[in-house]
């Protein structure tokens, strides 16, 4: 009799999973300038993920004169990531730029385009992770070391932030946005 019923509840687990597998689209598509699109829908959430990505979509300013960071791998310096479902949601866009200006004038343009956003969040050793700490705000991290003309801007609260980091790039700068928004409870995540 034990037998027979884990059978059938065997039976009704690999039905589930392959009705739940069966429910899944998955839809990847190349756009012009080598960007990539997938997106994947299941019963239980969706997932977008792309390279098409720039300032605009992290909510600041693009640096006048700046270029996408590109070497033989670009796909590495962009990505739009989200991930949703009915009781959770999070958001990443992440973009990298080069520019021939010195990293205290990227540092000064970013310092008031993030004002808008709130008090601006100056860390010489980068940002503190949560690592899924109960945390209201962001936080420096006090860890790591500092290096002449590198300097991580933030604003926001850890469930929304807005983030600009900033390092010498020969005699130019290399500086990277970063756009983080989390919905729903932190635990399921």
């Amino acid at each position: 009799m034990k037998q027979a019923s884990n059978a059938v509840i065997a039976t009704l687990g690999s039905l589930t999973l392959l009705f739940a597998l069966s429910a899944c689209s998955i839809h990847e598509q190349k756009q012009e300038g080598g960007n990539k699109k997938v997106d994947i829908k299941t019963p239980f959430a969706e997932i977008h993920v792309g390279t098409d990505t720039d300032a605009k979509d992290t909510g600041l300013s693009a640096y006048p004169g700046a270029k996408p960071k590109s070497d033989s791998d670009s796909d590495k310096h962009r990505a739009n990531v989200q991930i949703g479902g009915d009781d959770f949601g999070i958001k990443v866009v992440a973009t990298s730029f080069t520019s021939d200006d010195s990293p205290e004038k990227v540092i000064d343009f970013y310092r008031k385009d993030l004002k808008k956003y709130g008090s601006v969040l100056e860390c010489p050793k980068g940002i503190k992770e949560n690592h899924g700490k109960d945390e209201s705000e962001i936080k420096c991290s006090d860890t790591g070391r500092e290096e002449t003309g590198k300097l991580d801007l933030a604003v926001g609260v850890p469930e929304k932030q807005r983030i600009v980091s900033v390092k010498p790039d020969g005699k130019g700068t290399e500086f990277s946005l970063v756009y983080i928004q989390i919905n729903g409870k932190r635990e399921t995540l």
